[in-house]
């Protein structure tokens, strides 16, 4: 074994105990060669003694060097040498190095030879089971899904008076004679809404692993979860719009259906733990107030006018992203890197006085401080550019001027409130999974597929941002929904821990 390249720590603590058990064999063994040659010497006892002593202390303190801790403990149990600091915890190893695997489960497998191959290949002799000594290794073994035909047999029960049967309850049901069950439909909606896998595609995969379905089957299994958890699904939407700060989006979502308008629009708003989605005809002021109508509060929202109409709502605030306003400078870095050079980096000072911040409503009062402190001059750097940087009248540099400063007060408005962030990169992340979906499934057939995708997109992304698996909590909802009960929501669910 090389010690320097193995970095198995089982390996590596089974040949220490090898190598100590062997250690403490040789020290006894000197120690009796020892005593031998001193008294064939003609050596007195005592002398010997003293030498015999005086080898074991110098074996013993190798022997701690080798295997023991790095410093001596006291009786009191602390050490001549101060404790060493606890070692920062290593972040995880990036690139094709093993990864710790710490939610799979362990299977062990013990591999032995057989009968024919026990023989010894220097002597011939029979090799027997050293206890306890193993070589070994991992591998990651997939485990194929399968499915099972479930037979559930409800036992009657009649009373001898012949004037009462009972048969006892069965499994609870998307709907009365459904045979697929709750997780299983669960299972299909996560699949397209959360893995982006359309249904086709499924029935494949499902035809591989022995279960003979169709399509429309699936997205029977859809459409009647669906109804059941629209009440649940109008209560995270409530929700949303029940925050102070929220984020919105929109981003397009055909609508593959005939005599339709193809080009939908999937809607977002997004608060920290939730996200809601409507997918519209269009993205017009009348569909924005679909929407947004009534909300009394503040959005984080790209430039789009519609934002800007509705704002005008009494209680309605915007705050622009600067997220957005920075990429109109990018755009213009090979034509003017000196000027765009300045106003990116004043920008990116924005970002590090936010980076200096504890997040969530616990940094509130400090983030608040130091965008008085720090920011603030920042902005009135980015302002006085601006307004003195030399530009080519229509220029796409001149257009972009233009857009940060028709925007300046939506761009301020996180000055006075620390609740606003200064971009809303967090609700384009929440619709990423609507944008691949759109590449992979092409949108919707039908007006429904319109309902029923920004539905299960709304408990997918939710449960996601919430570190809840979607699967599972599809799955709980579903069976709250089918006892009437009411539908628990995902921040709701993670909020009991």
């Amino acid at each position: 074994m090389n010690f320097e390249t193995e970095n198995d720590p089982e390996i590596l603590r089974q040949a220490a105990l090898l190598l100590e058990r062997e250690n403490q064999r040789l020290a006894k063994e000197i120690i009796k060669l020892t005593a031998e040659l001193i008294a064939l010497k003609g050596g007195d006892s005592e002398q010997m003694k003293l030498r015999i002593a005086a080898l074991e202390q110098q074996i013993a303190q190798k022997n701690r060097l080798l295997f023991g801790e790095r410093s001596e403990r006291r009786a009191n149990g602390e050490g001549d040498a101060p404790p060493e600091p606890p070692e920062p915890p290593k972040p995880p190893k990036k690139g094709h190095g093993p990864k710790a695997q710490l939610s799979l489960q362990i299977e062990e497998v013990v591999h032995k030879l057989d009968d024919a191959d026990k023989v010894c290949k220097s002597c011939g002799g029979a090799l027997v089971e050293w206890e306890g000594q193993f070589e070994t290794s991992e591998e990651i073994d997939p485990v194929p899904r399968r499915f099972v035909l479930k037979k559930h047999k409800r036992q009657k029960y009649r009373c001898g008076c012949g004037g009462c049967i009972e048969t006892a309850p069965g499994p609870e049901k998307l709907f009365e004679g459904a045979r697929y069950s709750i997780e299983f439909a669960a299972e299909v909606g996560v699949d397209k809404y959360g893995e982006h896998a359309p249904l086709e595609r499924q029935v494949r995969k499902m035809r591989r692993e022995g279960l003979l379905v169709e399509s429309q089957t699936l997205w029977d299994q859809l459409e009647r979860a669906a109804r059941l958890l629209a009440p649940g699904y109008e209560a995270l939407f409530q929700y949303v719009l029940s925050r102070g700060v929220i984020d919105a989006d929109e981003t397009r979502w055909p609508l593959l259906g005939k005599n339709e308008p193809s080009r939908w629009h999937a809607w977002s708003v997004v608060a920290p733990d939730a996200v809601a989605y409507r997918i519209l005809e269009g993205r017009s002021n009348e569909d924005g107030r679909k929407v947004l109508g009534g909300y009394k509060g503040v959005v984080m929202c790209d430039g789009y006018a519609v934002y800007k109409s509705l704002s005008k709502t009494e209680g309605f605030s915007l705050a622009h992203c600067w997220a957005h306003t920075r990429r109109e400078f990018i755009k213009n870095e090979s034509s003017y890197p000196a000027e765009t050079k300045r106003v990116l980096d004043l920008i990116r000072g924005l970002y590090a006085v936010e980076a200096k911040c504890r997040p969530g409503p616990e940094g509130d009062a400090e983030r608040l401080a130091l965008r008085h402190a720090e920011s603030r001059p920042l902005l009135q750097l980015i302002q006085h550019w601006a307004e003195t940087t030399p530009v080519v009248p229509r220029s796409s540099l001149d257009d972009a001027i233009k857009y940060m400063a028709g925007h300046w007060s939506g761009l301020t408005r996180f000055l006075s409130d620390p609740r606003i962030p200064l971009d809303n990169n967090h609700t384009e992340r929440a619709e990423r999974g609507v944008v691949v979906g759109r590449k992979n499934h092409y949108g919707s057939r039908s007006r429904r597929g319109t309902e029923v995708a920004a539905l299960f997109y709304s408990f997918v992304e939710s449960a996601k941002l919430c570190g809840l698996d979607p699967k599972v909590y599809l799955s709980t909802a579903i069976r709250s929904a089918v006892r009437g009960e009411r539908i628990p929501l995902p921040h709701e669910i993670a909020a009991r821990g």
